[in-house]
């Protein structure tokens, strides 16, 4: 065979590029270290990074917790500079200096705007500053306890890492920023889309994974203070002798990282343990054994956080068992805790079946907590869903907010995408988190001003990078930081993230925080535009059935939310339907029941409208509705081709994981927009506007489809 020049020249000029690209390539990740990933940084950040972290000193006796700040940055600097850091005694010029007024007197003798500073971040609070100290030029991480100094150290490590000048004084909004770990004492995560539950609750106490603690670390980096260690959907056992030894030694674990545990307590607990005769929360027996129980725990446990209850809803007991209301139960449980210092957390999702479940779930909430307004004991805290029905891709804001301002309240999100698609649909739901915090609730604050805490419902399991999805790890991250401060931006969330878990190169970060910030809206668009809700498969959530109407109550069936015939669709939740609107400030409540005023994505949250209504853009709403299916199929394929062209960019593993879930994605647009057109078109029985593709399969088809053994879900 011969070869021409030019096929001669090719020949060299591919085997002289080949090893070049193949040394440039990125290397290959799996996810592990989120983004405590800490990679070479190139020469020019390098160059600053050292000069202000020539050596790291940690004024006075190190404590388990400044040992861990130690740790990490030695850590972080060791990876962005490529060798190990010096540790100091004492500062130097270009020293990384750690120290609270207590640690070193010359801090306290500091400037008086240095002075009036740290004494405005509390005892968590933390400074970064470029400063003199003892007559040297040194970085300084400054805050009045521990816990400070190492919130400060992630803080400036994640500076270094994005290209940030270390000139910060943070505190956090929120007094308690927690997560609810659902999951059961099998290891199996109810809703949990990333394999097993990190807690091995059968070879603990003696044996700690090391996961913990990069647990701990990476929660820490975040600011999150407390996780609830198992479902809420609780078991008894929980609570007995050998499962508080294993939450102990966990708890020993995240104690350095200003992480408390708590955990999940079944109501009922005494009387299924056959230690009380009865579980009423006024029984002088109930309120004793609670009382030795929680005495037992702080024992073993001397700073637990306290309880997280769910009670009388799905199911599971309460105090409505025995004719008592929500505020006698929780006073019970925080009586035993007070004395401690612990905590009640009582959860206001609660629907059973009766009035409401026939004429609307989203009022019981409301209904029976906000008469109960200022009868909680101090230490009780109501955690309130983010929506009044159950973590949509859409709701609006729960009306409890704003309704209680004599009660705690603690935000609940779900950072596990249960009915977003699981972790194969792409949803940063940083915006979802955004849209609520900022909400205003015309009570003359916003949600986020009403809060006094955060939790959000764990996406975390054994899976090698702990979300199953890389791009469900900026949901943990947003969750933390808005956590910290409710009122951060997501877009700048998502660039912070973007930057330090795949490059801070404005070639990826840009692309990445753009799909992004397309990406949840993306997901409403093809599962429930316009203000649908709740029409996925019924028990496993997963994939669209808005047909189902057979099951035994009302509001487990998808018609009882989209109430779709042949005149219209939509739930009136005004005045001349359920009223829900009621529950809102009357500045909400009139805007909200003239469809006119409505926001376009609550529209049929709130009102059952005519097909030809016409919509903003002059579409009738069936058309309009169609539109949002199609725009939410092109924009799945749309954040597919964003990823490909990004591909030069990621490393290789995770660029092919997520091309995979991409790909999968477009597949559940589609599936998801024929099934819907399909039905609705059956029950309107209207033709499809012009240019509007007809569904793949007749509607048969979907409805005939099964999702046997879908992840997270027990039952």
């Amino acid at each position: 065979m011969r070869f021409s020049f030019h096929t001669a020249v090719i020949a060299l000029l591919v085997a002289l590029i080949l090893p070049v690209a193949a040394r440039a390539a990125p290397a290959s990740e799996d996810g592990y270290d989120l983004w405590l990933r800490y990679r070479p940084l190139d020469k020019t950040a390098r160059a600053s990074v050292q000069a202000q972290a020539r050596s790291i000193v940690l004024a006075g006796e190190p404590s388990p917790t400044t040992r861990a700040a130690v740790e990490e940055l030695k850590r972080g600097l060791a990876g962005m500079l490529g060798r190990d850091p010096a540790v100091a005694a004492r500062p130097g010029d270009g020293a990384l200096l750690l120290a609270t007024p207590a640690r070193l007197p010359e801090l306290a003798g500091a400037t008086n705007a240095l002075r009036g500073e740290l004494a405005t971040l509390g005892d968590e609070g933390y400074l970064l500053r470029q400063t003199r100290i003892a007559g040297h030029n040194v970085t300084l991480i400054a805050a009045n306890t521990d816990i400070g100094l190492l919130y400060g150290a992630y803080a400036w490590l994640r500076d270094a890492a994005t290209g940030a000048k270390p000139e910060a004084a943070s505190a956090p909004k929120l007094q308690l920023r927690m997560l609810n770990h659902w999951d059961n004492l099998d290891r199996v995560v109810e809703r949990g889309y990333s394999g097993q539950s990190i807690w091995d609750w059968w070879a603990l106490p003696d044996i700690k994974d090391q996961r913990y603690t990069d647990y701990a670390r990476a929660n820490a980096s975040l600011g999150i203070n407390g996780t609830v260690l198992n479902n809420v959907n609780s078991k008894p056992e929980v609570l007995t002798a050998p499962f508080i030894a294993k939450a102990a030694a966990v708890a020993d674990v995240l104690r350095p990282y200003g992480i408390k545990v708590y955990l999940s307590a079944r109501f009922s607990t005494p009387l299924e343990l056959h230690e009380t005769a009865t579980a009423d929360p006024l029984s002088p027996e109930v309120r004793a054994w609670w009382q030795r129980k929680a005495d037992e725990i702080y024992k073993v446990i001397p700073d637990f956080g306290g309880f997280l209850v769910k009670a009388n809803s799905e199911g599971q007991p309460g105090p409505q068992d025995y004719h008592r209301t929500h505020a006698d139960g929780a006073n019970m449980l925080a009586a035993a805790l007070a004395p401690h210092k612990g905590i009640v957390m009582w959860r206001a999702f609660v629907y059973a079946p009766g009035e409401h479940s026939a004429s609307d779930r989203a009022k019981q909430a409301y209904d029976e907590f906000k008469p109960l307004d200022g009868s909680f004991a101090a230490n009780v805290l109501v955690q309130v869903k983010n929506g009044a029905i159950d973590f949509q891709p859409r709701e609006p804001f729960h009306p409890l907010f704003g309704a209680m301002p004599k009660t705690p309240l603690m935000m609940e999100f779900q950072i596990t995408k249960e009915y977003l698609g699981f972790s194969t649909d792409m949803a940063y739901l940083g915006t979802m988190f955004e849209e609520t915090l900022r909400s205003d609730t015309r009570t003359g604050r916003t949600v986020a001003q009403t809060l006094t805490g955060m939790a959000g419902v764990a996406n975390i399991g054994s899976d090698r990078n702990w979300s199953g999805s890389h791009f469900d790890q900026a949901n943990w991250y947003a969750y933390g930081r808005l956590a910290w401060n409710p009122q951060a931006s997501a877009r700048d969330i998502a660039t912070e993230w973007a930057a330090l878990t795949f490059s801070p190169d404005v070639r990826v970060t840009a692309p990445v925080v753009d799909m992004l910030m397309m990406s949840r809206e993306t997901v409403v668009n093809y599962m429930t535009p316009l203000g649908l809700h709740h029409i996925m498969g019924t028990g496993h959530h997963y994939g669209p059935a808005p047909w189902v109407d057979n099951l035994e109550r009302p509001d487990w069936n998808p018609v009882y939310y989209h109430r779709a015939d042949s005149k219209g669709i939509g739930f009136d939740r005004t005045a001349s339907g359920t009223n829900a609107l009621e529950q809102y400030a009357p500045e909400i409540a009139r805007q909200y029941a003239d469809p006119h005023t409505t926001p376009e994505q609550f529209l049929l949250w709130f009102h059952h409208l005519p097909w030809d209504y016409v919509m903003p853009s002059g579409r009738t709403l069936w058309a309009e509705l169609l539109a949002r299916y199609d725009k939410g199929l092109a924009d799945a394929k749309s954040l597919q081709s964003r990823w490909a062209a990004l591909k030069p960019m990621i490393d290789p593993r995770r660029y092919r994981e997520e091309e995979q879930r991409l790909a999968r994605q477009v597949y559940n647009a589609t599936l998801w927009r024929d099934a819907c057109i399909a039905y609705f078109q059956s029950v309107s029985g209207l033709a499809l506007p012009p240019g509007v593709q007809a569904p793949a399969h007749p509607l048969a088809y979907y409805q005939a489809l099964r999702y046997p053994y879908a992840p997270g879900n027990p039952k």
